[in-house]
């Protein structure tokens, strides 16, 4: 089997048992790219089941580097279902957010760095093309060189370097330098104890000026459908449904996507992830995971 040494023989139980070795290795890298590419565990895991089956049924004799050869099947694949996912987002009820996902087994999400993971960057990472996405998450997060890139992406090394540097550029102009995950936690922690209390006050001293707030409900649940913009709004929003909205609430801190995140339960319920991105201006965007069937993962029971 290329480079694994094996003499098993080719498509006997011993051959099957050692291509499931080797995929079970390089498993949690290949769910890091596809989460990270798709910004959903749900159809990340359907990718990575879709390789599995691929790397059963091919000629595994024929494949020297069989990592190298399933993340760019679960990269390309990746890349073939973003260029329709985004017709389906476009028909989405409200603001779409990336589903929460529990990282505190796994802080980097089998990456060699917890870069492309934050839920803030995900939703940034909607805004460019499947192609630029990809080339940005294997650089910057599993730090692939970039002729890899380029074979992985099907373009010139050179054309590999410029769909990262566009991407880099792309963020750095639609985000702050964020502060430090200690800080994060605190204005977290601060932005709960103030909405729970509608504290005007409190709220527009954390918020900075031209914060967002994203409400994902995806119809199943009452959210607002579109974002809430401006630190004065969004503090106004917040206080409006606080007595009704925070009723009752139990409050539970989690790593989800190598940030605190709020687990929100009620009744012993999960229905809201709520997690803030930051910088030294201060909370920049609020967001809400309120659709049921999204929000499973970040508490690890998916």
């Amino acid at each position: 089997m290329g480079d694994t040494g094996s003499a098993a023989r080719p498509g006997g139980p011993e051959d099957l048992d050692e291509a499931t070795a080797v995929f079970a290795r390089v498993r949690p890298r290949l769910f890091g790219i596809a989460y990270r590419m798709l910004g959903s565990s749900t159809e990340a895991e359907d990718l990575v089941q879709e390789a599995w089956l691929r790397w059963q049924s091919y000629d595994r004799g024929t494949v020297a580097d069989p990592a190298a050869f399933l993340a760019t099947t679960v990269t390309r694949l990746a890349i073939n279902i973003l260029q329709s996912a985004r017709v389906r987002r476009e028909t989405y009820v409200g603001p779409w957010l990336p589903e929460p996902i529990d990282t505190s087994a796994d802080p980097y999400l089998g990456a060699e760095r917890g870069e492309a993971l934050s839920l803030a960057v995900l939703l940034l990472l909607e805004r460019l093309s499947p192609t630029e996405r990809a080339a940005y998450v294997l650089r910057e997060a599993f730090d692939y060189p970039y002729p890899h890139i380029a074979d992985i992406v099907q373009v010139s090394e050179a054309a590999a370097r410029q769909l990262v540097s566009r991407a880099r550029k792309h963020l750095r102009s639609e985000r702050r330098a964020p502060v430090t995950g200690t800080e994060q936690r605190r204005l977290l922690t601060a932005f709960v104890a103030a909405a729970r209390t509608g504290d005007l006050a409190a709220l527009e001293k954390i918020l900075a000026a031209d914060v967002v707030s994203y409400s994902d409900g995806g119809g199943a649940v009452r959210a607002s459908r579109f974002p809430v913009v401006g630190a004065v709004r969004v503090a106004k929003y917040v206080r409006a449904f606080a007595d009704r909205f925070w009723a009752g609430v139990e409050v539970r801190w989690a790593d989800v996507n190598g940030q605190t995140a709020a687990l929100l339960h009620r009744d012993g319920e999960l229905f809201t992830v709520l997690t803030v991105d930051a910088s030294d201006d201060g909370i920049d965007r609020v967001l809400w995971m309120m659709n049921p069937a999204k929000i499973t993962a970040a508490s690890g029971t998916a």
